[in-house]
């Protein structure tokens, strides 16, 4: 394990945002972690945590410790009458392990093919799509304490996961290493096809029996139709979260915006589609310089090549401003900025 200085950031994050971290570690083994937080820089300097950089906006140069988690492995670790129990390392591709599990017939996670990020951050932002968040499978993580450098272990009804949160960006963030996660798969599929247009895409591709492939695929093949690859256009996925509305002014909106795309929400309320509310505005496809909104999906901000945080920054706070000007809706960005 190697602590190198000033390195660049571009490859570490899906924006391709070239800033320098004054210090850089990339520990592959959870001994190495250990041994990382005893050092002296890292209780001394600024630290950022990096799994596979998919939800972070760097801004500037980070003045302090970049600690990229590079922690791989995926283990079958228990499995009962009707479910297996896989355990993946931090460091693990999101996708690749998806891909695991599909390749095995262990359903549950198909939905999230194709996302960005490694699963070491999966539970953080409680990432979803297509009807299915990763809370729907998830069992237990194993988190490092950085105060106390003991390891801990987290189970479902402890984490408080809702719609992109959780304790670990709230009342843990900053304050431990999620070091591996395991999901509990079914080994019977329940399929779920009905959001978007999943069912449109399946009937496409002229699938005549089911399968969890099947749905990997149709969601891969929706997902890539829609959304940037980072590895040719830098982005981070959808940027702001989908807003809550009260019932009264989702009316208000409806009376004004008759084809709105809104979903029921606890509580009376309803979710509105950012996306959709970002497009109505004329937003996208805009660009300034390098940094814009996405052609084909106006829910992502993109780095058309050397663009800078900031300036993405600055697009999506006069995305926010005229959301909130016109429409008098609050977006909350997922991203997170460094």
């Amino acid at each position: 394990m190697k602590i190198e200085e000033n390195v660049s950031l571009k490859p570490y994050n899906t924006f391709g945002i070239d800033v320098k971290a004054r210090y850089f570690v990339e520990p592959a083994t959870d001994e190495e972690i250990f041994s990382l937080i005893g050092l002296e820089i890292f209780k001394n300097e600024k630290v950022q945590i990096l799994n596979g950089g998919s939800n972070t906006l760097f801004t500037a140069d980070f003045d302090g410790l970049v600690v990229k988690i590079a922690a791989l492995g995926i283990t079958v670790v228990g499995e009962d009458r009707e479910h297996i129990y896989v355990k993946a390392r931090a460091g693990v591709n999101w996708h690749e392990f998806v891909t695991f599990c599909i390749r095995n017939n262990f359903a549950g996670l198909e939905n999230l093919s194709l996302i960005p990020g490694n699963v070491g951050a999966a539970p953080i932002q409680n990432i979803g799509a297509y009807g299915v968040e990763q809370k729907d499978c998830f069992f237990e993580l194993e988190a490092l304490e950085l105060l106390s450098g003991q390891t801990r272990t987290f189970r479902l009804e402890i984490c408080r996961f809702a719609y992109r949160n959780s304790v670990f960006k709230q009342e843990y963030k900053d304050k431990l290493i999620i070091l591996s996660v395991t999901y509990r798969l079914s080994r019977q599929p329940e399929f779920n096809v009905t959001y978007g247009a999943i069912a449109t895409e399946l009937q496409k591709m002229g699938v005549k029996e089911m399968s969890i492939k099947a749905v990997g695929d149709a969601v891969c093949n929706i997902r890539r139709s829609k959304l940037p690859d980072p590895a040719i256009i830098g982005n981070a996925g959808s940027f702001f979260k989908n807003p809550l509305v009260s019932n009264t002014q989702y009316l208000r909106l409806l009376e004004e915006f008759p084809d709105m795309v809104a979903f029921p929400a606890a509580g009376g309320n309803y979710k509105l589609a950012a996306g959709w509310l970002i497009e109505k505005l004329g937003w996208k496809g805009f660009r300034k310089g390098d940094a814009g909104v996405c052609e084909t999906q106006a829910l992502v901000l993109v780095n058309y090549g050397n663009a800078k945080g900031s300036e993405i920054l600055d697009i999506a706070g006069e995305i926010r401003n005229s959301v909130k000007n016109r429409l008098g809706v609050e977006l909350e960005m997922e991203v997170n900025v460094v």
